[in-house]
């Protein structure tokens, strides 16, 4: 069982088949919920934030099962799916984060090191799955806290009127995150070369990239830009790469009927069994299971 923690209600709904997607054209969200046994298993269409305040609980991804209790946060990237089971009394504050914010106003943090970090590369990790889990002390409990609190007092105002100040406590809130986050490696600032291989890729996502043509692009070696990449985001950059494409294939296969051979081709695996392989390597399941455990075309339209 959930609890919605607010007086006002979320801009959130949870399809019938675990598809969680922002209803209301929010840019970010803040609330309260508390979960008492089980919260099933869902995925979502934005970035979504959570800092546990109190109680316990396990939380299941792809990257396995993990215990919480206050202090705890997780990022989760579009497109993953988990749960929380064995749940008692666990308080969370959730922040919810348009892609179309992330893409766009926010596509800077991507060339600043920690805030690159916990919102992009980081969950992106190795072995991540698109989840980044890390502890923060009571201080900066609190602290975020109130940036939430803050975000969750302008849910009902007009968010063209609001736009500076959500987009202001959500920068504040992650960068207090960000400089709580223990990483096993210092991460350099993002290199110019880097952050202009991002915008190539993302916007040719469709193209068939290798490495020696990406780094012709940048007059760079293979070599050099490999190194690059890796300083400032932990990944090669074929590695970004598949990543993007997921998360761009997660999300047109949960909001819409197109086929999957043609999702495929659109993020540039048009082979079906090569863009199998990766779609399950990084979600775990199907391009088919998870469009019919998730999609939004199973589900019943917010209203009825």
């Amino acid at each position: 069982m959930t609890v919605w923690l607010d007086a006002v209600e979320p801009p959130v709904e949870l399809s019938n088949a675990g598809l969680t997607y922002l209803t209301d054209g929010s840019l970010a969200y803040a609330g309260m919920y508390r979960h008492e046994r089980a919260h099933a298993l869902h995925t979502h269409s934005f970035l979504e934030i959570v800092v546990v305040l109190g109680g316990d609980g396990v939380h299941h991804c792809l990257s396995g099962r993990r215990r919480l209790r206050r202090g705890d946060v997780l990022v989760l990237r579009p497109g993953v799916w988990h749960a929380y089971e064995r749940c008692r009394a666990l308080h969370l504050y959730n922040c919810c984060v348009d892609t179309g914010l992330l893409d766009h106003e926010l596509a800077w943090t991507r060339e600043d090191p920690a805030l690159s970090y916990l919102m992009w590369t980081g969950p992106m990790g190795a072995g991540r799955h698109g989840t980044l889990t890390f502890r923060i002390d009571d201080a900066a409990v609190e602290a975020c806290r109130r940036h939430l609190d803050a975000l969750n007092a302008l849910r009902g105002e007009p968010p063209e009127r609001h736009r500076a100040d959500i987009i202001g406590e959500l920068l504040l809130l992650a960068a207090r995150l960000a400089g709580a986050v223990d990483r096993r490696e210092p991460v350099a600032p993002t290199h110019p070369a880097v952050a202009q291989a991002m915008r190539l890729l993302e916007a040719r996502l469709a193209h068939r990239w290798t490495l020696t043509e990406l780094a012709g692009e940048l007059h760079l070696t293979p070599g050099y830009l490999v190194r690059l990449f890796r300083s400032s985001t932990g990944l090669p950059p074929m590695a970004y790469l598949a990543r993007r494409r997921v998360e761009v294939a997660s999300s047109r296969l949960l909001h819409g009927g197109e086929p999957i051979t043609q999702i495929a081709r659109a993020v540039g695996w048009p082979d079906q069994n090569y863009f199998a392989r990766r779609f399950r390597a990084h979600l775990g399941m199907s391009a088919t299971a998870y469009r019919r455990s998730f999609g939004r075309s199973m589900t019943v339209p917010p209203g009825e």
